[in-house]
């Protein structure tokens, strides 16, 4: 029998119930407010914010605590990145008094920037340094903590049952494993029957997460790794609804639709409109272009017209500089991909701009 999400009895993360373990997964500059508000509407179970440096939200650094904002989000979870026991338990503290419902520690980001400075997943190479800060956060707050890691740095360190398991005696209510290693970044398949090591290794629920970008794949993906239910990361880029499909097709085995072009427009003008106000103007504007051009990529391949229509149109709204002439664009590219709008190859942008 193939396990399915709704599997869990009345599903929740320590005492804190959730709608569906399926989760949209924290990513740098894209899960902010306005997306996770979004993707919650649409029904993601849970949602987590962006990666937040603890040592810059100790600072008070504007932007690091725009990307711990939680308004509008019912079960606000915080992810947290660092290397210093003491440090991540004062953020966690600051997150948890700002709102946060959940805190999650942050053991698995490749990029270098953030693993230069042995926080990420660094930590897989010191389990007791990693242990420290699981410790320290653990203690400081009384909302569950969480944690989302890999299977290890390389494919000769593949620590994730231990360090799962040292998690759960600490007290952590759930973990999330990707299906890669460090060393492997976002290259090759994610490995979701490596995952099952984890599964077995604890009794916390265990997310599984690395390229589930098809709905009908959720089933396969809980079937190989074991876990209890799946957090989706790239696949939501450009498609806020897809955690929401994903919890319906492994609820009840039916896997619906992407909603029709009209409505993915003004999902987007609604998002653009949030970013805007989230952001500021001119930050707004920058921060918008490439979730444009995934939602014009989302939006082609839901009319089935080529990937180069969508990259045209994203060309076009990359020039405009005001948020007038992004809206305008915007409904421009939908009616074009739509087939309801005339040729755009001699539009006038000038005025737009």
């Amino acid at each position: 029998m193939i396990p399915t999400a709704s599997a869990i009895v009345n599903p929740s993360i320590g005492p804190v119930p959730v709608p569906s373990m399926v989760v949209l997964a924290p990513m740098a500059g894209i899960t902010d407010a306005p997306f996770r508000r979004m993707a919650l509407r649409y029904g993601a179970g849970l949602v987590v914010s962006e990666m937040v440096a603890s040592q810059a939200l100790e600072d008070g650094h504007e932007e690091t605590v725009l990307r711990a904002e939680g308004e509008g989000v019912a079960i606000h979870a915080v992810q947290l990145a660092g290397n210093e026991p003491a440090s991540m338990a004062r953020a966690a503290r600051i997150a948890e008094g700002a709102g946060a419902t959940i805190i999650d520690i942050n053991m698995g980001c490749p990029a270098k920037r953030v693993t230069t400075g042995l926080a990420g997943s660094a930590l897989l190479r010191d389990l007791d340094l990693a242990q420290r800060i699981i410790e320290a956060v653990v203690g400081a707050v009384k909302v569950p903590v969480t944690l989302k890691t890999r299977l290890g740095w390389d494919e000769a360190q593949t620590v994730a049952p231990e360090l799962a398991r040292r998690a759960e005696a600490i007290g952590v209510e759930m973990i999330t494993i990707h299906g890669r290693t460090r060393c492997q970044f976002y290259t090759g398949k994610a490995d979701w029957a490596a995952i099952r090591q984890v599964s077995e290794a604890v009794s916390i629920p265990v997310l599984a997460n690395g390229d589930l970008v098809h709905a009908d794949d959720a089933p396969a993906m809980l079937a190989a790794s074991g876990a209890d239910g799946v957090m989706i990361g790239r696949g939501a880029q450009g498609r806020p609804w897809f955690p929401g499909q994903v919890a319906v097709r492994l609820k009840d085995g039916t896997a619906p639709a992407d909603p029709d072009l009209a409505e993915q427009r003004d999902v987007l003008l609604e998002l653009y409109d949030g970013w805007l106000g989230h952001y500021g103007r001119d930050l707004g504007l920058r921060c918008a272009r490439k979730h444009i051009g995934w939602a014009l990529a989302a939006a082609a391949q839901s009319a089935g017209r080529p990937a180069e229509a969508a990259s045209a149109w994203r060309r076009r709204l990359l020039t405009l500089d005001t948020p007038e002439g992004v809206v305008a664009g915007i409904v421009d590219a939908f009616d074009d991909l739509a087939g309801d709008g005339p040729a755009r190859d001699d539009l006038d942008w000038s005025a737009a701009a």
